[in-house]
């Protein structure tokens, strides 16, 4: 089979080329996948709560049912422990239900024996927080987890003992010793014990084989786990870099990455795999011909396709700093999806920062014999929340893809991935329209990615997918449609809406919930593609939808020229069946809805603001303004108080709620002075090749490198004892190096410039701020440094050898509106 466009291309020439439908044919008449028995055995199942959490061959289930969860990396270690919660629920009301954790064990045993577990290295706490509020919990608990830290999670005095990562006694012995010092503390969290605690990662990204690797030793540490007490469902590894995986005894788990730090490039990549279906290999994109006999995914696998690692961001290198843009992380979420995995796990998802070592400080370095350097304190990842909790653009985009998984996971999760009858030669290939078709039979969902970070796809024109179904034929749309450069998107087919059945709908499927009307659907509008939706014509169908154009044809009945907004509801009823309403959302209204339990049922919060809730209660958070305003729908008969002071007021417009909150302005004292002028550094020193980077890469600055830092004062008081102020951000838009926060020569945090402005929640340093100023110090950066930065980024020199320049600092205070429902 062939791109039927190209056939008429080649035969028309380019000038008919335009106005023919680049018609992409998927065929999905390959009799449904049955979910068989998998290899893979499961430690305990059974919760003493009554829930069971199983797997067959192709996904995970929960009591029975098929469940494709969202998971998200969090390095409690990395996170003062006051902060936990807040981030948790956070990413919890962003439609993350697993939150995985490294337990790195240098941030535990850096003195041989003498643990610490206090703190903000509290992982029973952790885990106790994530059972309070709903969350499952996976520990990755090495012994090596990399994670950019030093020797890859491993203390000095292990590596110091002797042969490290194989089945040496002594390596093992301290092993055990970790293994069961997490065991106690996870005593009793376990899923098994009513906890939250579903699984156990073994070891990182490992592919050794000898006599005393491999397999070997990835069962030895099973073992050793399970003698430390953790009895969980869940064992997994690493599946990338030829990874080891005992067939029976471990999940091999997979993941991508939008850039690549590590390489030695100081120039743009070329287009990532990662924004290509991966039809033939779970750990990368696929490529070349098709062959329709055989199974998708079918590399040998008999276990889910299952991930951990896909990127929420990267970490920056002293070498290559690339920024990641929001659609750089959410384009990857239609491709994974439609290649066909059955859990969606990110790494990071909540950024971080390196405690102090009480020997070292613990970030990787080429010093260390590491690949890279990586900041000293900052593990901020680029990540969706930032290492101070900030919200970052694609939070909101990766949400609206959670909020489909959560209310239609289960039924994707059965659904079978089906090929067009042409894909990609490469990944720079951006000539082919890149899609997948996943079903279970009549039903299923079209994806399409029509992005690739770096690069300026094509807008396909005159697009159209024709879904070869086992009984039917269904043209996705009727019409060719223009699919712009850029764009990405999962789109329905076939969908029950009630009794009623959605034929196919150019908007993506956002969420549902019941309220007590009825049943209510809600999609998303694709920018640049106008929204329509055709329903099956049946005898007694009757369509209500306001303004909007309604034609009704044998094919079926056409909904379109719909207008966004939660106040515009489409009504469909077929005969006595129940009602079921369809709503319509543009990007950005989908961005800022929120569910939320409000007066006991679902309603949908929609607000520009920071938004997080728990079981009682919700809170916004603004930054800079002592204002929000928010919209409840539908209506909500609580009593809604603003608990954290400040006033409230009410206007209701048919079946919206709008609010606007005000608390009193906070006027805080802010100044910043010059201390020194910047001294001429010394040319940027290249690291030792390594066997799989033939190229050495930049060496970081050394510590002395910082006397010929440019420094500031920066002057802030203590945070104001205050129910309504959250956070103090500091802003600080700069050009140079390497920028440092210190006081009193400690270094706080730190950042590698990249381009963006740096942004610093004080909250956490308010014990500090009293013991003096904040110094801000900013190393030059050589015009001649082997470096990347991207392009839009790089500052001019104008015949300078080196810059500096603090060009702004401002401070925004963060105002945190408590909301409560049904209290007087």
């Amino acid at each position: 089979m062939m791109l039927r466009s190209l056939f008429f291309s080649l035969v028309f020439g380019p000038l008919t080329c335009a106005a023919v439908a680049q018609l992409v044919v998927i065929d999905a008449r390959r009799p449904l996948q049955v979910p068989g028995a998998t290899s893979y055995r499961e430690g305990s199942s059974h919760s003493a709560s009554g829930h069971t959490l199983g797997i067959n061959s192709m996904y995970l289930t929960m009591d029975g049912r098929p469940w494709l969860p969202v998971m998200g990396e969090f390095h409690y270690s990395r996170v003062p422990a006051p902060e936990w919660e807040e981030e948790l629920l956070k990413m919890k009301s962003a439609g993350v239900q697993i939150v995985s954790t490294y337990v790195i064990w240098i941030h535990h045993e850096e003195i041989r024996g003498k643990f610490d577990w206090a703190g903000q290295k509290d992982l029973r706490h952790f885990a106790e927080l994530c059972r309070r509020h709903g969350l499952y919990l996976l520990v990755r608990v090495g012994p090596w987890v990399h994670g950019e830290v030093r020797n890859g999670g491993l203390p000095d005095w292990v590596i110091k003992d002797g042969p490290t990562r194989r089945n040496d006694p002594a390596f093992m012995s301290s092993v055990a010793g970790l293994y069961a010092q997490i065991g106690a503390q996870l005593n009793g969290l376990l899923w098994k014990d009513r906890g939250p605690v579903i699984g156990v990662q073994l070891e990182n990204e490992y592919s050794a084989r000898g006599p005393l690797e491999g397999e070997r030793y990835i069962l030895a540490l099973k073992r050793l786990a399970i003698k430390g007490g953790l009895d969980v469902p869940l064992y997994t590894v690493t599946g990338w870099d030829n990874a080891v995986v005992p067939k029976g005894e471990v999940l091999p788990v997979f993941g991508g990455y939008p850039d690549a730090p590590w390489d030695s490039s100081i120039t743009a990549l070329s287009p990532n795999e990662v924004y290509m279906f991966r039809f033939r290999n779970r750990v990368a994109g696929d490529t070349g011909d098709i062959d329709e006999t055989r199974e998708t995914n079918a590399s040998g696998w008999n276990t889910p396709f299952l991930t951990a690692e896909l990127g929420g961001g990267v970490q920056d290198t002293y070498h290559r700093r690339p920024l990641i843009e929001p659609d750089d992380i959410a384009a990857m979420l239609p491709v994974m999806l439609g290649s066909g995995a059955n859990l969606y796990g990110y790494y990071m998802f909540q950024g971080g920062e390196n405690p102090d070592g009480r020997l070292t400080t613990l970030q990787e370095s080429q010093a260390t014999g590491y690949p890279t350097d990586v900041p000293m304190k900052s593990y901020d990842f680029q990540a969706p929340l930032s290492e101070f909790g900030e919200e970052r653009a694609s939070f909101r985009k990766l949400k609206v893809f959670h909020y489909f998984l959560n209310d239609f996971g289960s039924e994707l999760a059965q659904m079978s991935v089906h090929v067009p009858d042409i894909v990609p030669r490469s990944a720079d290939d951006l000539n082919v329209v890149r899609a997948s078709v996943r079903s279970n039979g009549e039903r299923g969902f079209l994806f399409v990615n029509n992005y690739v970070r770096g690069a300026t796809m094509p807008a396909r024109k005159s697009a159209q997918f024709e879904v070869l179904l086992p009984d039917s034929k269904l043209n996705i749309p009727k019409k060719p449609i223009d699919i712009p450069s850029g764009s990405y998107f999962i789109w329905p087919f076939n969908l029950q809406l009630g009794a009623s059945t959605l034929k196919y709908a150019t908007a993506q499927l956002f969420t549902r919930f019941r309220d007590s009307e009825g049943e209510v659907f809600l999609f998303v509008q694709t920018p640049g593609i106008p929204s329509t939706f055709v329903l099956k014509n049946e005898p007694e169908l009757d369509v209500s939808a306001g303004r909007a154009s309604v034609e009704k044809h044998p094919e079926g009945i056409t909904i379109s020229q719909l207008q966004t907004g939660l106040d515009h509801e489409v009504r469909i009823r077929l005969g006595q069946g129940p009602e079921v309403r369809l709503i319509l959302l543009s990007t950005q209204e989908a961005e800022n809805a929120w569910k939320t339990n409000v007066d006991g049922s679902p309603h949908l919060l929609v607000t520009d603001r920071g938004f997080f809730a728990d079981e009682k209660s919700f809170v916004l958070l603004s930054r800079g303004d002592p204002h929000c305003s928010f919209t409840i729908y539908p209506p909500s008969v609580g009593k809604l108080r603003l608990a954290s002071g400040g006033e409230l007021s009410l206007s209701s417009a048919g079946k919206l709620n709008r609010f606007a909150a005000s608390v009193p302005e906070e006027r805080i004292a802010f100044d910043v002075k010059k201390l020194r002028d910047a001294g001429e550094v010394s040319p940027v020193q290249l690291g030792s090749p390594l066997s799989w980077r033939p190229k050495g890469v930049a060496i970081a600055p050394s510590e002395t490198s910082f006397d010929s830092a440019a420094k500031w004062a920066i002057s802030v008081p203590r945070l104001p004892q205050s129910e309504t102020l959250s956070n103090l951000f500091l802003k600080v838009d700069y050009t140079g190096d390497v920028a440092r926060l210190s006081s009193n020569g400690k270094v706080l945090t730190d950042n590698f410039y990249n381009g963006a402005e740096w942004t610093i929640g004080l909250r956490r340093f308010m014990r500090t701020l009293a013991d003096g100023p904040l110094e801000i110090s900013i190393l030059p950066l050589r015009e001649d440094a082997p470096i990347f930065i991207e392009k839009r980024f790089r500052p001019s020199f104008k015949g300078r050898e080196q810059v500096e320049d603090l060009k702004r600092a401002t401070l925004l205070p963060e105002y945190k509106f408590l909301f409560q429902i049904g209290a007087d």
